[in-house]
């Protein structure tokens, strides 16, 4: 009887034995489902890896894009070239989303959407392409031709200080999707520019 009772915890133990190898055989998959895990958590942290360039690229061209706004109402409401209105309604419809997607790049880094602007309106006058005060209040009393030529004229400038700030990005940022974002305002705003400068010449 002693033996068999012998027998039957030998064979009880051998079983509990196994099973636990068993749980251990099947610890490893648990152990590479973590360490995908973290790699995929490294991409992310590399996806989102920013630097100064990258901080300053995106708060100074929200405020800048947002006078290109203020000017593309201005148009509509001052002008009535069919071909002017219809660029400053696409300049609008482009630049407000992409304002929207850099207030929250930037928040994504912790970093504030909006630096201390003064000059009119809030934006920093010494940013590449921004129009002035007076400029921009004597658009406001301007209409027909004579506020065309002067807001094609404002509007180039403009563009070429957001070209020449993407590039600044291009050159020395670090995020991908902030220099993705600049090299898409590169590639509309030179076409747009070569498109005004076709519209004063005629």
């Amino acid at each position: 009887m002693m033996s068999r009772l012998a027998a039957l915890i030998a064979a009880s133990a051998t079983a509990l034995l196994l099973s636990s190898c068993s749980d251990a055989a099947e610890q490893p998959p648990a152990a590479e489902g973590h360490a995908n895990h973290t790699q995929s958590q490294s991409a992310g942290d590399a996806q989102a890896a920013h630097n100064a360039d990258d901080v300053a690229f995106a708060q100074g061209m929200i405020p800048h894009h947002q006078q290109a706004i203020e000017l593309a109402d201005l148009a509509r409401e001052r002008s009535t070239d069919p071909a002017l209105l219809d660029l400053a309604s696409a300049i609008a419809a482009a630049q407000g989303p992409e304002v929207d997607q850099m207030t929250q790049m930037l928040r994504s880094w912790g970093e504030e959407p909006m630096m201390e602007h003064g000059g009119h309106g809030g934006h920093d006058m010494s940013m590449q392409g921004m129009v002035d005060a007076p400029t921009m209040q004597r658009l406001g009393t301007l209409s027909g031709a004579e506020f065309d030529t002067l807001w094609l004229q404002s509007m180039i400038a403009h563009h070429q200080g957001a070209v020449e700030m993407a590039k600044a990005e291009l050159a020395n940022g670090q995020n991908a999707e902030a220099k993705t974002l600049a090299e898409a305002i590169i590639t509309a705003q030179e076409k747009e520019i070569a498109q005004m400068n076709e519209m004063l010449a005629r």
